[in-house]
């Protein structure tokens, strides 16, 4: 028994932070569960290999990273005497280790095409509530944390918070794997400069520079990784695949899937509203499915749409494997309705699919995207004399007037070299 014990404290040696510990037994066994391997095989930034082929880290590794972070954390906040017991560590490690866990395949790309109106974060909550069923209830705590139901609120901050572990790991992992340096942040020099006031988390005025670095790589990282052109097409196509895919097999077409996806396929969660997927997915039929679904399961179900007699799966999904993806653009304004039309009507003639379907080819959307709004959650600045001030006034160099202001864009995707015959005419 001593020998099985010892067998649990393992180190994990990540390429980001260096070796990782398993601080519990609790911790090992909700690492070794199924449901957290599945993360090994979810891509991290989605579809966003396409463009930054480094990128094929998973969330597997970035939840370790968190967790690390998180440890770390804990330790800074005991060194400035606030009391966290062994019982919180262990809980709030827990649950920063699944709050990623209610992710499907591809990440965010995917997110609202499995079941729609319902987030990875909701998803993450049902699946901690199904792991304490199974773990007799030693999860309560990690739970109420997560949710934001405990009294010591600087532990759900850092969980899910302006400075969480979540941001402080995925900014640095991502920069890293992408190779894109402007997303390169101290986290661990942040991370030594927070304390707690008033139960909340802050940060001591040392360690301004660092957040506005923070806060500057993030946003810079949003728009040349995140919503990097290329990538939101590429989302965009598999998004509509999956459309399509969903569209025949309600109408009874017998696709190519494995089991899992099948079953999403063929039940409508479309229609369903935000409260009412919340009650079907607390149905063990739909966690079983869901925790059996990753990359694996679209990936090899779009290589063999690709010879599907749909024309438009089967274009679609021969265009993305080969990386033949929409041309998109962006704009500040919305685009003439003239354009879409004469786009979907070009689509039509040069694949010959019925005007119904020619959305799938041409259509518009919309991204936004800031980078900090104080009005969500402050991050408060701790100064020598014990005054706190928000970031945006003890900042001197950063206009957080402008990196708070939500920035939205409009996109158009189409086929490549359809708009060039367009604009020949």
């Amino acid at each position: 028994m001593d020998q099985y014990l010892i067998n649990k404290r393992k180190i994990i040696n990540d390429p980001v932070h260096g070796f990782i510990g398993i601080s519990s037994d609790l911790i090992f066994d909700l690492i070794s569960h199924p449901f957290f391997q599945r993360l090994r095989r979810i891509k991290q930034l989605g579809v966003t290999h396409l463009v930054y082929p480094g990128a094929t880290h998973s969330r597997f590794q970035h939840s370790l990273g968190a967790m690390h972070l998180m440890e770390m954390a804990i330790g800074v906040i005991r060194s400035k005497n606030h009391e966290v017991s062994k019982e919180e560590e262990e809980a709030v490690l827990a649950a920063i280790l699944l709050h990623d866990i209610g992710h499907g395949p591809f990440s965010h790309t995917l997110e609202s095409s499995i079941i729609p109106r319902l987030s990875h974060e909701r998803m993450s909550g049902f699946l901690m509530e199904d792991l304490n069923r199974q773990f007799k209830g030693r999860l309560s705590l990690a739970i109420r944390i997560f949710s934001d139901r405990y009294h010591k609120r600087f532990l759900h901050q850092l969980v899910s918070g302006q400075l969480d572990m979540d941001r402080l790991d995925y900014l640095k992992r991502d920069s890293f794997y992408t190779g894109v340096t402007e997303g390169v942040i101290g986290s661990d020099r942040i991370i030594k400069m927070l304390d707690v006031m008033d139960d909340d988390l802050v940060v001591e005025a040392k360690g301004i520079y660092s957040i506005e670095k923070f806060l500057i790589a993030r946003r810079l990282m949003y728009w040349q990784v995140y919503f990097h052109k290329t990538v939101v097409a590429a989302e965009k196509m598999l998004t509509m695949i999956l459309k399509r895919a969903a569209q025949l097999s309600l109408k009874g077409e017998n696709l190519f899937s494995t089991p899992s996806l099948r079953f999403f396929l063929e039940n409508d969660f479309s229609s369903l509203s935000g409260e009412i997927a919340a009650g079907t997915v607390s149905d063990g039929q739909v966690i079983r499915h869901f925790t059996a679904l990753d990359d694996d399961d679209i990936t090899t179900a779009v290589k063999q749409w690709a010879g599907h007699r749909d024309k438009t799966l089967s274009t679609l999904s021969a265009w993305f494997t080969r990386r033949l993806l929409y041309h998109i653009e962006f704009s500040d304004t919305v685009f003439p309705p003239d354009r879409l039309s004469q786009l979907q009507g070009e689509v039509q003639k040069r694949f010959g699919v019925p005007f119904g379907e020619t959305g799938f080819f041409a259509f518009t959307g919309t991204i936004s995207n800031y980078a900090y709004r104080a009005e969500d959650e402050k991050i408060r600045i701790l100064s020598k004399n014990g005054s706190l001030a928000d970031v945006s006034e003890a900042s001197d160099m950063l206009d957080l007037s402008v990196l708070s202001k939500t920035v939205k864009k409009y996109f158009l995707c189409f086929p490549r070299d359809i708009d060039i015959i367009v604009n020949n005419r």
